[in-house]
């Protein structure tokens, strides 16, 4: 099947763009989020290209007073990848690597807006995901995360946010990851489900921080990778030996606050610690969505609105589980006085994991 990305000279393998490899689970994915000065708004952005299912689709959740409030858009794709329209929403890649525009026409949900991207350093390539379920692979995902600053407007529930001043992080990731329906037949022999997954992306005046881990059930990482970008000029600096410790809210699988240690190649001590407010809920964005999550059929255009009132939300509930918590930062390079920034906390803790003293699939911290 050609599509218009057949003119392009980006082919990787012989077949026609519009097929990737033979897995099912093959996916492309757009993620953005854009963070007030004050934390007092937050808005999250999915877009998700699956060339094997046909579908294309994407959620815009902003969260204010205490409401999320998200769109939800799905089409069928027609094997056009380069086509980045889904219902009222559109990414423009203006300047790739640096600058992406979203906009939003008026429609149904209340949620409309034009919102522009720009890089404040190159992005970061983090190191491949491989994880196999047995035999079956789970995961092999490559990830690119950018730090960046936001101009525009996005209004919701009729309040309009101007988004000057505001700062939050993108993300790119393709490969192949679980999306649409479950698979019909599992890997034998069965084993409980376990994942475990920190991510910290944090915005300071002159450095961006990125922190992510994958542990097994003993804690063990099998993806772990910390770096501090230096704004000036996108110098890189790896954080060695990094690891976290978290301090768990009772009666749930969220923690309210963490210390991230870690020493530079140079040896020098670097310490963030984080407090960590509301919780953007990811469901709102499609993660874990049980009938708008990701890949999943909706119909040929499909646009939808929800509201999530965090108030109601039952932090023993599953579905809840992944979440970004809205965070402040004080990050220390060497002994020397703390910087303070703003960032996201996201966490998704699924059955075991010993440092947390979780043992079960869901058991909540006391």
């Amino acid at each position: 099947m050609l599509s218009r990305a057949d003119d392009y000279p980006i082919h990787q393998t012989p077949e026609p763009i519009a097929v990737s490899g033979t897995d099912r689970n093959f996916y492309d994915r757009y993620f953005f989020s854009a963070q007030a000065p004050d934390g007092s708004a937050v808005v999250g952005v999915a877009m998700g290209i699956y060339p094997h299912l046909n579908i294309i689709d994407c959620a815009v959740s902003v969260l204010a007073g205490g409401e999320q409030h998200s769109l939800f858009a799905s089409r069928i794709l027609h094997g056009e990848r380069m086509n980045l329209r889904v219902g009222p929403v559109t990414l423009h890649v203006e300047e790739p690597l640096q600058r992406l525009r979203l906009a939003i026409a008026p429609n149904e949900t209340g949620i409309a807006g034009e919102l522009t991207f720009t890089g404040r350093a190159a992005p970061i390539l983090e190191p491949r995901f491989i994880r196999r379920n047995g035999t079956r692979t789970l995961m092999d995902v490559t990830r690119m995360t950018q730090g960046g600053a936001w101009t525009g407007q996005i209004s919701a529930a009729g309040v309009t946010h101007d988004l000057a001043g505001w700062r939050g992080t993108r993300d790119r990731s393709w490969g192949v990851r679980p999306i649409g329906a479950p698979d019909a037949q599992s890997p034998q022999p069965v084993t409980p489900p376990q994942f475990f997954w920190l991510w910290t992306p944090t915005a300071f005046d002159d450095w961006h921080l990125f922190f992510h881990s994958n542990d097994d059930e003993h804690g063990r990482p099998w993806n772990r990778a910390g770096v501090l970008v230096r704004l000036k000029d996108g110098a890189e600096f790896p954080l060695e030996d990094a690891r976290m410790a978290l301090a768990f809210r009772p009666g749930s699988r969220h923690a309210g606050a963490a210390r991230l240690e870690a020493r530079l190649q140079d040896g020098r001590p670097v310490t963030v610690d984080f407090r960590i407010g509301a919780n953007f809920m990811m469901r709102g964005i499609g993660y874990g969505h049980p009938v708008r999550g990701h890949g999943m059929f909706q119909g040929p255009d499909v646009v939808s609105h929800e509201l999530i009132e965090l108030a109601g939300v039952d932090p023993a509930n599953p579905i809840n589980a992944h979440v970004q918590g809205l965070s402040e930062a004080s990050l220390s390079i060497g002994g020397a006085a703390p910087l303070m920034g703003r960032g996201l906390f996201e966490q998704l803790a699924i059955g075991p994991h010993a440092p947390s003293g979780f043992k079960e699939l869901f058991d909540l911290a006391g």
